[in-house]
């Protein structure tokens, strides 16, 4: 499985169509993936997983999400103030 998503991710591109946001706006997805990205990172951490499944929503972070953007969710991360549940 770690070989199949690892091929993914050298093989990434851009995000993928998500009928879950079919409007231009990504905002929300954006949002949706730095969490589910962090949230699987610290799951993994804790369990002492491997994280490269964790991968695939970072690559979805960084292709999508303004850079602006997701510098501001980590200042607030680092200060403690992040308003999202991870």
């Amino acid at each position: 499985m770690a070989e199949d998503i690892m091929t993914k991710i050298q093989n990434y591109k851009t995000v993928p169509f998500y009928n879950c946001f079919p409007n231009q706006n990504q905002t929300r997805n954006c949002w949706q993936d730095y969490l589910v990205f962090h949230r699987c990172d610290k799951t993994m951490t804790t369990k002492g997983g491997d994280i490269s499944a964790c991968k695939w929503y970072q690559c979805e972070n960084k292709s999508l999400c303004p850079i602006s953007r997701v510098s501001t969710w980590e200042d607030c991360w680092a200060e403690g103030t992040f308003p999202g549940k991870i």
